[in-house]
């Protein structure tokens, strides 16, 4: 299965999770098997996160940094690091209610962001650092010793001493091809080249009146102005020089978009097995989690996408995914519905039942400010 390592989204409304989660349901489908949230509600992606490891909801394993350790001034964000101890503080506060890494975001002094890491190897906690802000900050971020870059690095390439001196560390790259800061994302490049609102897989669990209005009416640009062609290709020579590179669909289009993250690798450069490497092994590997996800082996867990297709042939079969299975339960993706040794049918999501697709003003506004409150859009 693909493991998503940088992927945001809703758990739950006021902190009451509910019983189906069309976008998990959507991510499962589509073979996404472990997700990473790097900024989500605490209380909420906590809960769901449990109440998925219990078989409890349907969805992908889920894991996160929980409610990021924010260097401005914004209520129930700012974590202000003046020294050791309160870095500890936070990072065993973030520990204690469930996260297996701590998000640094924007701590603008060096010391404070070196003060999370020295508290999160003490700990047993990774770190990752917000990208996308100025070239120096993503230097120091890879000196100082991030997990990985979230999003992709301000310059259009990298050359030789950038290549040497990343590869001299363990820090990953996750681009985040879909954001791709810089120029047209990468999302929308997909929405150009390819029908998105007929995509019949998707829409089976994500509500046409979310799908539609981004898809249909839509962006067009010539190749040279989407930003994600570059940022591929210093990708591809910063994995050629051994750094680890991976995907993150940054919770854009539930399931698909870990799919797009996979062809724009491809669009680099990569090979379709570096590409699929990106989206398994070697995410799951940036996760520390190698020993029990990430590859088809005795011993580790039953987390599998089965493809109509050979995405080694051509990558763009990869997001024909006709099974589905997380941790040894099999499900049928036309429906959802677990099958083999133990059966389970889905209940119909909201929006199938008549009239039932529909978000009053107030539900659409609440959504979106959510999305910009925690970052989960750019």
């Amino acid at each position: 299965g693909l493991v998503d390592i940088h992927a945001h989204g809703s758990m739950a409304s006021n902190e009451i999770t509910p019983q189906q989660n069309f976008e998990q349901y959507s991510a499962l489908a589509f073979g996404v098997t472990t997700i990473h949230d790097p900024s989500n509600d605490s209380t909420e992606v906590f809960s769901h996160a449990e109440l998925q490891k219990a078989g409890r909801v349907v969805g992908p394993r889920t894991f996160s940094t929980g409610t990021i350790l924010y260097g401005a001034i914004y209520p129930g964000y700012t974590a202000i690091i003046d020294s050791y101890e309160d870095a500890l503080f936070h990072v065993r506060r973030l520990k204690e209610l469930g996260a297996i890494t701590v998000k640094s975001y924007n701590q603008l002094r060096r010391d404070s962001r070196q003060q999370v890491i020295a508290a999160g190897e003490e700990l047993g906690i990774m770190v990752v650092p917000e990208g996308g802000m100025k070239f120096q900050h993503n230097l120091t971020h890879i000196m100082d010793g991030h997990t990985t870059i979230e999003h992709s690095i301000p310059i259009a390439r990298g050359y030789d001493d950038v290549l040497q001196f990343w590869s001299a560390t363990g820090t990953v790259y996750s681009p985040t091809f879909g954001v791709a800061y810089g120029g047209l994302s990468g999302e929308t490049y997909w929405y150009d080249r390819t029908n998105v609102w007929e995509n019949e897989h998707l829409l089976r669990y994500v509500p046409r009146s979310r799908v539609i209005p981004q898809s249909i009416r839509r962006t067009t640009a010539p190749d040279e102005h989407y930003n994600h062609f570059e940022v591929a290709r210093f990708a591809k020579a910063l994995r050629d020089a051994g750094v680890g590179v991976v995907i993150g669909a940054h919770g854009q289009r539930e399931g698909l978009a870990a799919h797009w993250e996979l062809w724009m690798l491809e669009q680099g450069g990569f090979t379709e097995w570096e590409a699929l490497r990106g989206g398994t092994i070697d995410a799951a590997r940036a996760l520390g989690m190698d020993g029990q996800i990430g590859s088809v082996e005795v011993g580790k867990l039953a987390d599998l996408a089965i493809i109509d297709g050979n995405p080694l042939d051509d990558i763009r079969s990869s997001e024909h995914v006709v099974y589905s299975m997380i941790n040894g339960r099999l499900y049928d993706t036309l429906t959802m519905n677990q099958i083999g040794n133990e059966t389970d049918e889905r209940e119909p999501f909201f929006f199938e039942l008549p009239d039932g697709d529909v978000f009053p003003p107030a539900v659409q506004r609440a959504t979106e400010a959510k999305a910009a409150y925690f970052g989960w859009r750019h």
